[in-house]
């Protein structure tokens, strides 16, 4: 299978690219390298050709010979989705579905999207949310996967089969790594200062899944049969996984011992869900995941041992998105949508051509 993958060069595709590889697949990436200046570590593994384009100016022509697609490459979270949603949803949104529509012409069959459980919003720790459950998006990043799916589902036919994986949300060590996702970000608190600082009271509820099992979920959507994932969406994780804030913290603090533990107060954030993961074991029997928050925060833990993990690097900007970004556009490098400015021109200059 030749599969072309988008975000090749963020936080989960610098996972992936490996995986597709050692799974026999013909792999390109595509990836417009907003931060690449984060490389935590070197995990010696191959990685798949990534091309430096920007899928907004992607060519048909430039889609011809794939068989699939694997689509990461948004703004990624929700935070940074709000910094300028307007931006969010010109790339998100209309972004995405002509992104779909243009591998649809060119003859892709398959077409996995990466969605998320952040969806279904203020939902409360009450009943688990089924695939059939009603959205609640409190941000513009969950808007626009709400906006997707849906746009995506009406190119669906005989030719074209989109495929829409909720993942909740993802931890663990990447190359290319994050820290301002919740288990990741406590952990690297916990390292380098000794401090697990959670802003919110913990009550919150919110499903994890591993990036390593998110890998395992494309895979298994790539390889199903077209009947079982046709125009389907699938939550990404396991029942086991869905913790509150506090009893990620509370794991981070027995990964890490000695550390002082505090919350904060409820806070503006409502965002708060349990997810139910039937489906996705039900339509792909070899889907399970492997990993749990404790085995997650051990794995963190390892890798900021060995590569000595300082607080200066924890808070550099390339391993947090909206500070990147924003670095991005403070020093010009990016114009006001997000497109790289040439070499020695100002985007003031840009603007006024």
């Amino acid at each position: 299978m030749r599969v072309l993958f988008t975000g090749a060069d963020g936080y989960i595709g610098a996972v992936l690219g490996p995986k597709l590889l050692e799974n026999g697949c013909d792999a390109v990436g595509i990836d417009t390298g907003l931060y690449r200046r984060g490389w935590l570590f070197d995990d010696g593994r191959t990685r798949p050709m990534v091309m430096s384009r920007d899928t907004r100016q992607l060519l048909r022509s430039d889609l011809a010979g794939f068989d699939a697609v694997v689509h990461l490459a948004e703004l990624s979270n929700d935070p940074l989705g709000e910094n300028d949603p307007a931006i969010t949803m010109e790339i998100n949104h209309r972004g995405s579905v002509e992104f779909a529509r243009k591998c649809k012409a060119a003859g892709i069959g398959r077409f996995i999207y990466a969605s998320s459980c952040s969806i279904y919003g203020a939902a409360g720790g009450g009943e688990l949310k089924s695939e059939t459950s009603s959205c609640d998006p409190q941000t513009a990043y969950a808007r626009c996967k709400v906006l997707v799916e849906r746009d995506l589902l009406e190119l669906a036919d005989s030719r074209f089969t989109p495929v829409f994986l909720r993942n909740a949300t993802a931890f663990g060590a990447s190359p290319r790594q994050r820290f301002d996702l919740v288990l990741n970000n406590l952990s690297g608190w916990a390292f380098t200062t000794g401090k697990i600082r959670v802003m919110s009271d913990g009550t919150p509820c919110r499903p994890l899944v591993h990036i390593d099992d998110i890998c395992q979920a494309i895979l298994c959507a790539l390889s199903a049969p077209r009947e079982a994932v046709f125009a389907e969406a699938f939550n990404v994780g396991d029942e086991t996984q869905n913790y509150t804030v506090r009893e990620i913290a509370e794991i981070v603090n027995d990964t890490f011992p000695g550390c002082e533990l505090s919350f904060g107060s409820s806070g503006p954030d409502n965002r708060s869900y349990r997810v139910s993961f039937a489906k996705i074991k039900a339509h792909m029997p070899s889907f399970r995941c492997q990993w749990n928050a404790k085995r997650g925060a051990g794995q963190l833990r390892t890798v900021f041992e060995r590569i000595q993990l300082d607080e200066a690097t924890f808070n550099a900007a390339p391993f947090t998105r909206l500070s990147e970004l924003r670095h991005l556009q403070h020093t010009e490098q990016l114009d006001s949508h997000l497109r790289w400015t040439p070499i020695g021109e100002s985007v003031s200059v840009i603007a006024s051509a």
